[in-house]
Order: C-alpha cells, then structure tokens, then sequence
C-alpha cells in the first residue's frame, strides 16, 4: 500500500521516495520528512524543539516555550497563529482580520486517484495506479474547513497536491492566499532552480543557492507567462544529471502563479507554489468550498534525470488525454512564416499540394482566414470565414487539401478582441478595460471576459459554426498577450480579485467543451510560443507551441530548458526558412530537422522557395522521423550536454525503454581551429551487449563509460544523428 498510518503518522511512498507528515499532540500537522525510499518509522524523532527568543508559543502549549510554530516545519502553514515564514493559507473573516489556525481533524484514505472540479489533475485509469489520502484540518474557531489531499503515484515517484477550503460558519470569508503546496525541509542546502525568459526565448535555466530569505518567481500577467515557468526545482548543491537528490514542484495552472523558497533564521526550508496572492481575493459565502490547482512533486536520490523521467511519463501517461495521447501525430507545415496575412485560398492550395509531394501530412492554415484580417489589427472575434479573401469557402479548401491525401488545420485566438471588429462594436463590455479608463493596448487587441459564461457561448457558437462546416483536423489555439486592466462587468466590486482565476476556470471549460464536441481534431496550445506552456494547458492540449522563436540554435537552450519537466512529445517544433525569421541565423536544413526533431517536428515555410535538392532532402528528413517517431516520442531523454558547461556542441539521446536502440543528436553550435576531439558518453544502455552503428560494433558499457567520438565540424551548426541498434 501507498500509503501507510500509524498513530496519526501518515506515509506515502513510492517507489524510490518516501512523504511523511504526523499530527502531533495539539492537532499541528508537522512535515516529517520528504526524500529517499527508507524503512518506515517516525522522523519526527528530527524534530528539536528549543526555546527560541521572539517566537511566540499557541496558547495551548501553556508554559511549553519549546513549543513554537514560528521553527516548527509545517504541512500547511497558515498566516497570524504565530508562525512568521511566508504562509500558504491566509483567510480574512468578517472583522477584516486575517488570522488563521488550522488543527487536525481526521483523515481518509481512497484507492485511485482524486478529481478536482474544473481544474486540470494527473489521473489514474484504474484505481490500482494510485491512491488518495485526504487529511482534514479545521480552524481554531471551527468555521473553516481545510481538507489537504495527496495523490500518490509509486511507479513515477509522483505525489500530488491539493487543498479544497470550505466556509461552515454562517458569515463570508474572503480567501487572501491558498497555495497548493507547502514542504519543508528542516535542514541541508539547496539550490533553487527555475526557468526563466522573455517572448521568444523561454525556459531558459537558472540555479542559485537558496540563501537567507525569500525568493521567488511568478506571473502577475493572468497567464503562466514567457518569463516564469510553473515548475521549480529543488536541489542539493552537486546535484548532477545523474547523481544527488533534488525534488521538482510543476503546478497544473495555467494563470498567475507564485513559486517561493524561504531559508529561516533557523536554516530550516520552505517551499510554497499556488495562485499568485498578488491579485486574487475569493469570496466564500457560507457552505461554499474552493479548490486549488494541483501540485505535482517528484523526488530524485539519483539527479535530474530521474526526476525528468517520470515527469515525462507521468504527463504523458497520466495527465495527457484523448485519441492524440498515444497515436502518431501527423508531420505538419504551417502557413504563418511563409505568407504571414498575405495569402488566398490558391496560394494556400499550392503550398498544401507541393508539401504533400515532400510526404508532409497535414496542412495549417494560421491566422488571416477570417473577418476583416489583413494585419494584427482588426478582426479578432469575428470568426466567420474570409470568403472573398479566400476565393473559395473553408469547405471547398478543406475538401481540396484532404484531396491531396492531407489532413487540414486552422489557427484560432479566441481569448481576444480587435477594437476594430463588429464583436467589440457590439459588446464593449465584454472586454476586460477598467471603468473610466482606456484600456493598455497589447498587439492593438484587448482580452475577452472569459470568466463570463455568455462570452464564452458566443465564442463556442461561432467556432463551432466553422468546424461544423469544414473537415478540420487540427486547431491550433493561440493568445497573443498579458492580461491588464482586470475587471468584469459581471461581478461586483468585492469579487473582483476573483476575475483571473475565473477566467481561467472558463478557459478550461470551453477547451472541456470543444474537445467532447471534437474529438478526432488534434489541439496545439499557443500563447505567443511558450507563453503559457505549463501542465495544465496538456490536460486539454497534448502538446504546445514551444516558443515563437523558430531559430534552430536558439531552440537549443529553450528545449534543453523545457525537458526539465517536459516531454518531447509535447513540444511543438517546426523546421523554418532561412535566413531565420527571428535572428536572421543561417543553418542547415539538415540541423534545423535535427533539432525539430527533438519534438512534434513540422515545417513553417514555403515550399516552393525550396529547391529541389532541399525538397528531396526534406522527403528524407520526413521518412527518417516516421522510422525513429516511437524512440522520439516514448523514448527515455537524455540531456548529454548542458549550456552552462559544454559551449561547443549540444547533444542528446533518444534511448528505447527496453534498451534495444537509441538515437544520438549532436549539434556543433560553435566551430574551432586546430578543434581537439570531442566524445560525448551514452547512457540509458546495456552494459554488456553489443550495439552496432553505421556497421561499427561498440559494447554498451565502453559507449557509456568511455564514450562516442564526434566527428569533426567542418562547419558552423553542422550536425549529425546516430543510430545505435542492439546487434541480433
């Protein structure tokens, strides 16, 4: 069993880690322990309590000066019962006072795995896969209800989080923070890894040393963001690929979200990931409950790449949904750096049949399809098809392109408005502005009220009065900027710093919708590339633009970065024309395949400024994906080199579960005269068998211990992709 109870001791294990908590005698649940898979026993025995000067002791611990919530680790923290480390639970009552103490009441344990209305949770397809504990907290004054619940996943080393708060009492509350998690680690160092960026540069890794104090990383911009990602990493200072411990926390959210380590006055941790309290407030009436997202942790004794690993598998198994989790997805070319706006239906047509001749299998069609959309200026939320503009209805197209033996997709950016569109001219008020101010203009388009259920029924209704129409295989779902000027026309004054969870809860409902009403059409999330590339967008979408930025060296760090978390089958990737769109880079077709391969692999350009050498290279590239997709997209990763360490190539590793083959990709990023050799070392091998590649013989353990030889770069960005097959 998962999970194990012994005189208010609670353990969850998995099948390397091992989570323990215990109620002690006042009802305060204490973190115990978090880390390698041991026998089980009470680590509360590490816990010494000392009479420490200014913190304060519960007026029920008496004359106990020991007895402190302010050194004491702690499950849930909560703000004004004495602890004063950053909180994860803050409610204010109706004397405006915010102040909290929550103790144990009881406990449930549940075979499978909870749900959590309206949100994105990991999942269990039958109740062997995992187990619920559900821990339940009241308030000193017994007016709020905390119930603390803990998915446990042993095979992945995987424990979720969330917290459901209900109001027994007979006033509102108003909830000021509820975070998802809450760890704390009572002694060792760490380091604190996140990753950061900017539009077109995402995910890019940081590592510092948890020092004295609080730092943090968040979004306050309504979604995930480009510049934070909702996945931290805690670890210990030498923590390597392959050896030392470290835990990774990924939030299920797709809004503002806060991510923060404090190191106390006593070297004590704590690590706290949930809704941004920046700019929410949520009022509970009495008998209503809220629910936070989910956390997922996953602990490694044996570095990073463990700890990715099950990530991967997790998300791909267990948190991806639908026909699209486990089938093919077809190699794709999209429109968007080919054309930009300036296309028509025989363009597009044209495009479509010379990429069909490559072996290309589905066509997208970006933005520029409807209403008045020349520019990014005008247009958004008018979804009904450009006709004139098109020469041709969508139907007619769609029959065209699937003609050719195609699939057909289509761009949408439904979360926005132009204010030149006959959607803003008619409904203003369903646009998030300030009353009494102008609005700040982001790409010349505001964003729609999506917490409103009326909103989001006109947009559903106008969408689906497209797709209805046309065969539409593929929707790529895009939104273009940061949410400012938050308020809606449908709540009153004091439930606006519910506005942005609310819209986020609607974003996922409409996706629940379109994806129960389409569910053969493959979905792409998109904010601007990876602005909103996080696990909750995967419950509804199985994989996501991975950054605007097409630039196959740059792509380098952002999918080195992503991969942390991540898998590659949910990494949206394209090869692009060069000169790079972005950078104005050069690189060779072949290593812009190379990289783009690392993910869902497609093309973004047009074909018929190919040559025919190019176009024959790419039916190769194309034939070379499909016969490697399996070992790409189901593989184990391997991260063989890092940007911080290695500035002369980049390489990683496609290894088969079962050991039999892998797959190498090198990419010379920097070129040296009088270069000395480069090897770099496989893993994920047999050690004692024989693996054959390019008609050499190499045993697994010389191919991971003393490595593979590089070729030489003659070249700037050259690269190569070796094929390593065990021999019959």
């Amino acid at each position: 069993m998962a999970i194990a109870v012994n005189e208010k001791v609670f353990t969850l294990c998995t099948k390397n880690s091992m989570y323990q908590m215990k109620a002690d005698e006042h009802g305060v649940l204490l973190h115990t322990y978090y880390g390698k898979r041991t026998e089980q026993m009470d680590f509360s025995y590490l816990i010494q309590k000392r009479d420490h000067g200014f913190s304060g002791n519960p007026y029920d611990a008496e004359t106990d000066r020991k007895y402190s919530l302010d050194t004491l680790p702690q499950e849930y923290s909560c703000q004004g019962n004495g602890d004063y480390r950053e909180s994860a639970f803050a409610v204010r009552n109706q004397y405006g006072v915010s102040a909290s103490d929550l103790r144990f009441q009881g406990y449930e344990i549940l075979k499978g795995k909870y749900e959590i209305p309206g949100l994105p949770a990991f999942y269990a397809e039958d109740s062997a896969q995992a187990d619920t504990l559900v821990i339940s907290m009241k308030d000193r004054d017994g007016e709020i209800l905390v119930k603390l619940y803990y998915g446990v996943f042993e095979e992945f080393d995987l424990i979720t989080r969330a917290v459901c708060v209900e109001n027994l009492g007979e006033e509102e509350v108003y909830l000021e923070r509820a975070l998802s998690c809450c760890v704390d680690q009572t002694c060792g160092n760490w380091d604190w890894m996140t990753f950061y960026g900017k539009h077109e540069m995402e995910r890019q890794v940081s590592r510092t040393q948890v020092h004295h104090g609080i730092q943090s990383v968040g979004s306050l911009r309504g979604t995930s963001s480009h510049q934070y990602n909702p996945f931290v990493v805690l670890a210990a200072p030498h923590t390597t690929e392959t050896q030392g411990n470290c835990f990774g926390v990924s939030l299920l959210y797709s809004g503002s979200f806060l991510a923060q380590v404090e190191k106390d006055q006593f070297d004590q941790t704590r690590v706290l990931m949930g809704i941004h309290p920046g700019n929410f407030c949520y009022k509970l009436l009495p008998g209503q409950s809220f629910w936070t997202p989910e956390a997922a942790m996953v602990y490694s004794d044996s570095g990073f790449e463990a700890m990715s690993h099950n990530y991967h598998k997790a998300i791909r198994n267990h948190l991806c949904r639908g026909k699209f989790k486990n089938a093919r997805r077809p190699v794709l070319i999209n429109n968007w750096e080919g054309t930009y706006f300036d296309f028509t239906g025989e363009k597009l047509f044209h495009m479509a049949e010379e990429a069909a001749d490559m072996g290309v299998e589905l066509f997208v069609m970006d933005d520029g399809w409807f209403g008045k959309r020349d520019s990014d200026n005008s247009g958004l939320g008018d979804w009904y098809v450009n006709e004139k503009k098109l020469g041709c209805t969508l139907q007619e197209l769609s029959a065209k392109i699937h003609g050719l033996g195609m699939k057909f997709g289509i761009w949408y950016e439904p979360e926005c408005v132009s204010e030149d569109s006959d959607l803003y001219r008619a409904h203003p008020d369903w646009a998030f502005t300030v009353p009494g101010r102008k609005p700040v203009r982001s790409r010349n388009q505001l964003v729609l009220d999506f917490s409103r259920q009326e909103v989001r029924d006109h947009i559903f209704d106008q969408m689906s009065a497209v797709l209805d129409r046309a065969e539409v295989d593929y929707l790529k779902w895009d939104f273009n900027r940061s949410i400012c000027d938050v308020y809606s026309a449908a709540l009153s004054a004091d439930r606006q710093g519910e506005v942005l969870h609310r819209y986020v809860l609607g974003l996922y409902e409409f996706l629940e919708r379109l994806g129960k009403r389409y569910p053969d059409m493959l979905m792409e999330g998109c904010s601007g590339g990876g602005g909103r590339f996080d696990a909750g967008m995967l419950y509804y979408t199985p994989q996501i633009w991975c950054s605007d930025d097409t630039d196959a060296i740059e792509r380098l760090d952002i999918q080195y970065g992503t991969s942390f978390c991540y898998p590659v089958s949910t990494m949206g990737a394209h090869v692009s024309a060069c000169p790079n769109h972005q950078t104005g880079r050069s690189v060779p077709l072949s290593t812009r395949a190379t990289v783009a391969m690392a993910g869902t692999f497609g093309y973004e350009l047009d074909p018929a400024k190919l040559t025919s050498e190019e176009k024959a290279e790419i039916r190769e590239q194309i034939i070379r994906f499909k016969e490697y997709y399996e070992l790409i997209q189901t593989g184990d990763y391997f991260r063989l080199t890092s940007p911080d360490t290695e500035r002369y190539y980049s390489a990683w590793e496609f290894a088969a579960l079962d050991k039999k083959e892998a797959l190498v990709s090198v990419v010379a990023s920097r070129v040296r005269a009088n270069d000395q050799p480069a090897r770099v070392l496989l893993r994920g091998l047999q050690e004692n068998e024989i693996y054959v590649c390019d008609g050499k013989e190499y045993t697994g353990g010389a191919l991971m211990y003393a490595g593979f030889p590089l070729p030489e770069a003659k070249q700037e960005y050259e690269s190569w992709n070796f094929h390593f097959l065990l021999k019959e």
